[in-house]
């Protein structure tokens, strides 16, 4: 199960009721945040996350209005909070502008507070963990080294607790090495093949994040069954002459890429303030019905299958 908070789910400026682009994916103990607008750290305050075991971000591109937030996060690191070490994911470009924010105007010669790293990405695997893996794809956007990110959890085999009974199986270790792939021998000499006791396999959770975009043509199999979809959604269909000019979605346009590769759950984000909420939604839901709009401090839980909102906060004022 993955867990996504939103931070901020405006586009390009804030508004009273939306920060600018920022969300947190967690996993059991780990935390990644998704780009950084200004006015992150006093959203991951008032969200009630902490900054504890948040020393991983993932930039989608380079432009400021998802990566200002790095200032300020950083300069708080210097005076308040302590973490032992920062590791900054991006593009080549994307992780230029914010080493020149970082080194050039935050420490300005200053050493920095934790050991800080930034890693260049490329297309495919960029962290492994036991049960789940995140990797990089690109999208097009204005600028270069723009990504979207793809959680997903490993395939597995469930345990059979009513197969190793059957064969006498005692609870402890040898049910462990089972369940990690290797045989193993009772007391009594019999041997004992994981095959015995694992089911079929089952598919892991996969939760996709696309921040700006211009297009989704080669986007359809990165998002193939995908448990659920964030994505952006700037314009409406009446703005599309607008949505091209600037390389962004419509939320008619993202619902169709929704659509087209089957996904679960659509999440629209990177909402203009010229429009409703319930404008994006209703333009969407012409086209995928299974579709939600995220406001800041939304949480959702996704699993295999399912996504479920656990946290609403007022609708904005109309």
């Amino acid at each position: 199960m993955f867990e996504i908070v939103f931070l901020g789910t405006s586009a390009s400026a804030p508004s009273v009721h939306r920060g600018l682009s920022a969300q947190v994916v967690l996993h059991d103990e780990y935390r990644f945040l998704i780009d950084c607008g200004e006015g992150t750290q006093r959203q991951i305050l008032q969200s009630g996350l902490g900054f504890k075991r948040l020393n991983r971000i993932l930039i989608t591109h380079g432009h400021l209005d998802h990566i200002l937030g790095l200032a300020g996060m950083l300069s708080t690191f210097m005076r308040w909070e302590t973490i032992e070490d920062l590791e900054i994911f991006g593009g080549q470009w994307a992780l230029a502008r914010i080493h020149d924010l970082i080194h050039g105007v935050v420490l300005r010669g200053a050493r920095p507070p934790m050991q800080l790293t930034f890693t260049e990405i490329q297309p495919g695997l960029i962290f492994e963990a036991p049960d789940f893996t995140i990797s990089a794809f690109s999208v097009w956007h204005r600028g270069p080294d723009c990504f979207g990110y793809l959680f997903e959890e490993k395939t597995r085999r469930p345990f059979l607790p009513e197969k190793a009974d059957e064969l006498g199986i005692p609870p402890g270790p040898l049910r462990r090495d089972l369940v990690e792939g290797r045989a193993v021998t009772l007391a009594d000499g019999r041997p004992i093949d994981p095959e015995q006791v694992l089911g079929p396999a089952r598919p892991g959770t996969r939760l996709v994040h696309i921040g700006d975009l211009g297009r989704t043509d080669e986007l359809v199999e990165i998002c193939r069954d995908a448990d659920a979809l964030v994505i952006e959604a700037t314009y409406l269909e009446e703005e599309a002459e607008l949505a091209g000019q600037f390389a962004h979605l419509t939320a008619r346009r993202a619902a169709e890429l929704a659509q087209r590769a089957g996904v679960k759950q659509l999440i629209l984000t990177h909402l203009s303030r010229r429009y409703r909420e319930r404008e994006v939604l209703a333009e969407a839901q012409t086209v995928f019905p299974g579709v939600m709009v995220a406001r800041d401090f939304d949480v959702f839980q996704v699993r295999r299958g399912e996504c479920e909102r656990l946290k609403k906060e007022p609708p904005p004022s109309a």
